[in-house]
């Protein structure tokens, strides 16, 4: 698939370690208006629908930015791109301390989203680091990025406070200007667009690049990360305003409660790496998808009260959930999203080992654009509903459908190409040890019509 001739461990470990830390202060920026933007909120008197707007416009930037990243990674390498990106967001970011009306605001959350694009960078360059027995785990410990949300969920709220929102903006934006110069310094080129230099071999085309996504089994993959990370995306920019809106807490400690949810829905992405290499990732998407269902079910359910005819007259009582209960489910929530989150991107090298930016780079942009349209989606229901739970009904109903889709899809494949092989031992394989001839052998080539 590629030449890692050359490189040792120590490489491998430094790439990983450099890449894993410069996506953690991205993320943490990425998800920086989830603590201000409540306080912009009450300055401003936004409605529940404009600060959906307003959290979920930095998603957008990022997730759209994702597929144009991914194809200029694989052409000038990630270090190069990496390194730009987060010099150029942390231009955004420090230009935010000096907005006043909620459209700049937008506009400024559009140039603070940049950071959002790295994730797309940073698969492709720690990909081209490592075998493909070994990818599932490196990729799963570079995810575990996303614990930016955590830091920021946690941190943020304290600065807020002592300093205000506008250096807050300041510190994030100094922060990632340090993390970009010491990622240009201490990495190196990946192996792949080393031999290419050295072959005197321009990238691919963005053409070229494009052409897996002309298959429906990616855009099947990119529906299931819309939910394990848009939906990630989504809760972590939302819950601290649920929290002070529901339940009536600071927002500081909404903060802490959301970092609950966010630190194991990232630090487990390498779990989540491992089990696909171990068990497969089909198995992995499976349990995600039937846990994430049952947690939902029960966040969805809103505070309802009762009244019965009883001997003596009515008898009234309510059904609620509490706080600590939302706590509990949120964060076992977050821990299956995190393995899902793993388990979608085990596939990506495997089935495209020529196209990751490219293919990677379209799946991460529908999963951001989830991280998009889902805070909106929330505070528009929210506004016309007045239920607070209504935001896990629309996270329901779409692992619903992506459970139903991923399961028909691979009924279908089953009947189509490998018959001899029992329903049993074919779950707890990978899709990409199955080729499109029907033979049981790993391979990059795929099913367009599953």
């Amino acid at each position: 698939m590629k030449n890692l001739e050359g490189v040792t461990r120590p490489d491998q470990y430094r790439a990983l370690a450099l890449s894993t830390l410069a996506f953690t202060v991205c993320f943490a920026v990425w998800t920086i208006f989830s603590i201000i933007g409540v306080r912009i909120k009450q300055d401003l008197g936004l409605s529940e629908t404009e600060f959906g707007i307003l959290v979920a416009t930095p998603v957008l930037t990022g997730s759209i930015s994702r597929i144009f990243l991914g194809i200029w990674t694989e052409q000038l390498g990630g270090r190069r791109v990496f390194s730009i990106l987060m010099l150029v967001t942390s231009v955004c970011v420090f230009l935010l301390s000096y907005v006043e009306t909620y459209w700049m605001f937008l506009i400024a959350a559009l140039g603070v989203g940049l950071a959002g694009g790295s994730f797309i960078v940073g698969i492709a360059y720690t990909s081209y680091w490592f075998e493909e027995e070994r990818q599932g785990t490196a990729l799963g410990i570079f995810g575990a990025g996303n614990v930016g949300a955590a830091i920021t969920n946690f941190g943020a709220p304290f600065l807020l406070i002592a300093l205000g929102w506008e250096r807050t903006a300041v510190i994030y934006a100094v922060v990632l200007a340090i993390m970009a110069v010491v990622f240009w310094v201490f990495t190196q080129e990946d192996p792949m667009t080393m031999a290419r230099r050295r072959a005197g071999v321009r990238g691919t085309s963005a053409l070229t690049q494009l052409e897996p996504l002309r298959h429906p089994q990616v855009w099947r993959f990119a529906l299931y990360y819309f939910f394990v990370f848009g939906g990630f995306v989504a809760l972590a920019s939302y819950l601290p305003r649920y929290y002070v809106g529901a339940y009536d807490v600071s927002i500081a400690v909404a903060g802490t409660l959301t970092a609950l949810y966010s630190l194991p829905a990232s630090v487990f992405r390498a779990f989540g790496g491992y089990l696909s290499d171990r068990f497969g990732a089909r198995a992995v998407m499976y349990l995600t998808f039937i846990v994430s269902l049952i947690c939902l079910f029960l966040l969805a359910y809103p505070e309802t009260r009762y009244a019965v005819q009883g001997k003596e007259g009515l008898i009234e009582f309510s059904l609620a959930m509490p706080l600590w209960g939302v706590v509990v489910l949120t964060v076992l929530l977050g821990f299956f999203m995190s393995l899902g989150k793993a388990a979608v991107y085990k596939h990506i090298p495997v089935y495209y080992p020529n196209h990751v930016g490219s293919v990677g780079g379209l799946v991460g942009m529908i999963g951001g654009l989830g991280g998009f349209f889902l805070p909106i989606t929330f505070g528009i229901v929210l506004d016309l509903t007045g239920v607070w739970t209504t935001s896990y009904m629309v996270m329901f109903v779409l692992v619903a459908v992506s459970l139903v889709w991923m399961h028909v899809a691979i009924r279908r494949m089953e009947r189509r190409h490998i018959p001899e092989l029992s329903e049993k031992r074919y779950r707890y394989l990978p899709e990409a040890q199955y080729s499109t001839d029907g033979n049981h052998r790993k391979t990059g080539e795929t099913d367009a019509r599953a």
